[in-house]
C-alpha cells in the first residue's frame, strides 16, 4: 500500500442486465450502486446501457430523450450527491439529433454535477461466426473528443465497449494524463469469451492505468445475451476483481502510487516514434 493515504480508494464496478425500459433500470442500477456504496466504494461504474437496451430500433429511439430531458440524469446526480460518491454512469442513450442517439457517459461529482461527458467513439459494425450481426452505427452517432474527467485522485480516461479495440485512444488517454480508464461494455457472449479479459488487461499493460470495466450480463429482450466478467485491474495487467456472470457489484482497493511504479519499471508512453507506413496493402504472395 501506498504511504500517501490519499492515494489510495475503494472502487466498485456494477454489473447488471438492463431491460427495455428506462425506470425500472434506474432503479437496479440506483439499488447496486447503494450497495457498492455499503461496501467502501468512492468511485463506482456502471455499464454500457445502464438506462436500456432496447432491440428494435424504432423504439429505442422512441425512448432516447434529449439529455435535458433524460430522468436517469437527475436521478444519478441525487443520488451520486446523497451518497457523496463519484459515480460514472457508463452509458445512458440519449437523443443527438432526430434520427439519431449518443452513446453517452457521464460522470457526477459528490455534488451531483456532471463533471464531465464521452460519446462512444467507435461503432460496433460487426459480423460474427455465430450469425450475429450489430450495425451501431445505423443509429448511433459516434463522438469526436477523447474525454478525462478530473478526479481527486487523478484523470479518469473515458471509453466504452467497442472501443477496446482501438489502442491509440487510450494510449492518447494516458498521454494526456489519464491515470485511470473506464471500459463500460455489453459485449456479446461470444467476442466476450475470446477477447474480454485480454483486451481489456491489454490496454491497463500498454498505458499503466487502472481499468474499470463494468459489464452487463444475462440474457436481455429478445434473446440477447451479454458476457458479464465486470473488472478492475491494475496497471501491470493483474485483474483485481472479476463479477462472474451474476448481477452485483465488485470491489478493489486502488492505489494510484502503482501507476507511477509501473511506468517507470516500463516507461513504453515515453518511447513513441515516427515511422513511415506502408504505401499499400500488400497483396498476396503470388498474385
Amino acid at each position: 500500500m501506498s504511504e500517501n493515504p490519499a492515494s489510495v480508494f475503494t472502487a466498485a464496478c456494477v454489473q447488471m442486465t438492463s431491460a427495455r425500459d428506462v425506470a425500472p433500470n434506474i432503479a437496479a442500477a440506483s439499488d447496486l450502486i447503494r450497495a457498492a456504496h455499503a461496501k467502501g466504494a468512492r468511485l463506482v461504474v456502471t455499464p454500457e446501457n445502464t438506462t436500456i437496451l432496447e432491440p428494435d430500433k424504432k423504439a429505442a429511439l422512441a425512448k432516447a430523450p434529449y439529455e435535458a430531458e433524460h430522468p436517469g440524469l437527475v436521478a444519478f446526480g441525487d443520488l451520486a450527491k446523497e451518497l457523496g460518491i463519484w459515480l460514472v454512469i457508463g452509458s445512458m442513450p440519449v437523443r443527438a439529433e432526430e434520427t439519431r442517439i449518443a452513446n453517452r457517459q457521464f460522470v457526477f461529482d459528490p455534488k451531483g454535477q456532471v463533471v464531465a461527458r464521452y460519446d462512444k467513439i467507435h461503432m460496433f459494425d460487426v459480423d460474427l461466426a455465430t450469425g450475429e450481426s450489430h450495425r451501431e452505427s445505423a443509429q448511433v452517432r459516434p463522438g469526436h473528443e477523447a474525454v478525462i474527467a478530473p478526479t481527486p485522485w487523478g484523470g479518469l480516461g473515458l471509453t466504452i465497449c467497442y472501443d477496446v479495440r482501438f489502442a491509440y485512444l487510450h494510449r492518447a488517454l494516458a498521454q494526456a494524463g489519464a491515470i485511470m480508464l473506464t471500459g463500460p461494455a455489453a459485449f456479446t457472449v461470444p467476442t466476450g469469451e475470446a477477447h474480454w479479459h485480454v483486451l481489456l488487461r491489454a490496454r491497463a499493460i500498454e498505458t499503466g492505468c487502472f481499468m474499470f470495466a463494468a459489464a452487463q450480463t444475462g440474457i436481455h429482450a429478445e434473446g440477447r445475451g451479454t458476457y458479464g466478467h465486470s473488472l478492475i485491474i491494475d496497471p501491470w495487467g493483474k485483474v483485481l476483481a472479476d463479477a462472474g456472470t451474476e448481477v452485483g457489484v465488485v470491489t478493489a482497493e486502488i492505489d494510484t502510487a502503482l501507476v507511477t511504479k509501473a511506468r517507470y519499471a516500463v516507461p513504453a508512453l515515453s518511447h513513441d516514434r515516427t515511422f513511415t507506413r506502408p504505401a499499400a496493402p500488400l497483396s498476396a504472395a503470388g498474385e
